[in-house]
């Protein structure tokens, strides 16, 4: 057995243990699914130093024989785009458990039903970030809906229900388009001698295939990602999602699953379709550059905290798909390691961020005032996780940012400049949130709200740690992200632009 496939069975073995336990104790629930998320993280984290960075090919892979008649396989393995994200995936999830200690409570099931929930989706994230087999990840795509959709509209507020269903739908209708192109894949490869879903004999299809039938089958595959991202103009199920989730399943559902929606635009799109890719591509820059611009845009009108983190989100994405299509190695380690990042500044924004709403007993922005008073070590971690929003230099997100941002001009340099507009509308809609929430007169009803308890600044503190760390030495991980980028340029076909020389050196 693989060290991947062992990864991806503690948290269901975990959750298995969970199932047995009695309803009553819900400490010894609460406790048994922490510590196996955290047993999970570290092994994650003890598998990341096997790898080897230079090794361009999947490392720590198992393949066991499913459907024969088909071609299909259980087949996972790692390169580094993956692994980075298995990381993110393994050390978010206890850190989400331990920060919503009481999330489970006041949900329409018990508490054995949440982190079930919690750890059957855990293995099912590091399961689609590690599947080499084009089934085997659809499969694992489509099943992450239902504990989504079960943790949403069983354990959230509001208009829980409404809001996922409409996850669901839109995630359907998605994953629908990819599987029409999945079989075509399938019956292409079988018309071309060899039946198969491994991506990489999948890779080599482009030869046989025709423009036409190329661009048809990458749209399929391209607006189910666009959608799992969330790309302008298919994002408008994002913010009613985050706003009714619970802080601890938005962290997991905008930190992690979409990125399931850009790891696959670079695993699948790129890769099997590497012509389509490069007939779409100028499409898809105007899309990103707009989804930058149009989510700041909304970020800065939000009245509710939950709804301007998911806005921010719309303007990250925008950064990250921008950085996979400028087809430059700098913008694709870039916008792999924006993943990574944004995984860990949305999970500062949205783990402070529900601390102070269940506090105040409200998410409406203009109910907060004057916490630097109140609460000051809350307030310096919505202070920090907001800079990391707006990509601050110093901390981890500006890294990324930057490498999105040369890799692009490089290639594209007026969607490059119009980007840049985005950190200045950041600016706005972080800085503005934070001088009202933390500045200013104490609001009514906010002078006796506690600050962070030792639990609190436990689990708060890693993410911190992660995204001041990577911020002044992001080299650990851009050596393992590097190798894989210039990998997947050099056999999609693509180049670095060469260097202008300037007139007159």
């Amino acid at each position: 057995m693989s060290s991947i496939l062992t990864l991806a069975i503690l948290p269901l073995i975990g959750a298995l243990l969970v199932a047995v336990l009695p309803n009553e104790n819900v400490l010894r629930i609460k406790q048994a699914a922490l510590g196996t998320t955290v047993l999970t993280a570290l092994f994650g984290i003890f598998i990341a130093t096997k790898f080897v960075s230079s090794d361009t090919t999947f490392q720590f892979t198992q393949k066991l024989e499913w459907i024969p008649s088909f071609s299909i396989n259980f087949a996972l393995g790692v390169d580094g785009l993956a692994l980075v994200l298995i990381l993110m995936s393994v050390v978010l999830v206890p850190i989400v458990l331990l920060a919503g200690w009481h999330e489970s409570e006041g949900g329409r099931w018990s508490a054995k039903v949440f982190y079930i929930l919690i750890l059957v989706l855990e293995t099912m994230m590091i399961g689609v970030f590690a599947a080499t087999d084009l089934f085997l990840f659809y499969v694992i795509f489509e099943a992450m809906l239902i504990p989504v959709y079960f943790l949403i509209g069983g354990y959230g507020s509001g208009e829980r229900a409404a809001a996922a269903v409409k996850f669901l739908i839109y995630s359907l209708f998605g994953g629908l388009l990819m599987l029409a192109s999945i079989i075509g894949l399938y019956v292409i490869s079988n018309n071309a001698g060899h039946a198969t879903f491994d991506i990489t004999e999948l890779s080599q299809l482009h030869t046989v295939m025709s423009s036409s039938t190329q661009n048809l089958l990458f749209l399929g595959f391209f607006i189910a990602f666009a959608i799992k991202a969330p790309l302008w103009p298919l994002h408008t199920w994002l913010p009613d999602a985050a706003k009714a989730a619970t802080p601890g399943t938005s962290v997991l559902l905008l930190g992690v699953l979409d990125k399931v929606g850009t790891f696959g635009m670079i695993r699948f799109c790129i890769t099997i379709f590497p012509d389509a890719s490069k007939t779409f591509t100028p499409v898809i820059i105007v899309l990103s550059v707009i989804s930058i611009i149009y989510g700041a845009f909304l970020a800065i009108r939000a009245r509710d905290l939950k709804r301007l983190i998911a806005y921010t989100s719309i303007s990250h994405f925008g950064f990250i798909t921008m950085g996979i299509f400028a087809m430059t190695t700098q913008g694709q380690s870039g916008a792999t390691f924006y993943m990574f990042n944004h995984g860990f500044s949305t999970a500062a924004l949205f783990i402070v961020g529900g601390w102070m709403i269940s506090r105040r007993g409200s998410s409406t922005i203009a109910d907060f005032g004057g916490l630097q008073r109140i609460t000051p070590v809350m307030a310096w971690m919505f202070f920090i996780a907001g800079m990391s929003s707006l990509a601050l230099p110093g901390l981890s997100s500006f890294v990324s940012e930057f490498l999105v941002l040369v890799g692009t001009y490089t290639r594209y340099p007026v969607a490059a400049v119009i980007a840049t507009i985005g950190i200045v509308l950041a600016a706005l809609y972080i800085l503005i949130p934070v001088q009202k929430v933390l500045h200013g007169p104490t609001t009514a009803g906010n002078e006796d709200l506690p600050d962070l308890n030792l639990r609190e600044k436990i689990a708060i503190a890693p993410v911190i740690a992660v995204i001041v760390a990577f911020g002044f030495y992001p080299s650990p991980l851009l050596n393992i992200i590097n190798p894989t980028s210039a990998h997947v340029i050099h056999d999609a076909g693509f180049t670095d632009p060469a260097p202008t020389e300037i007139a007159g050196k």
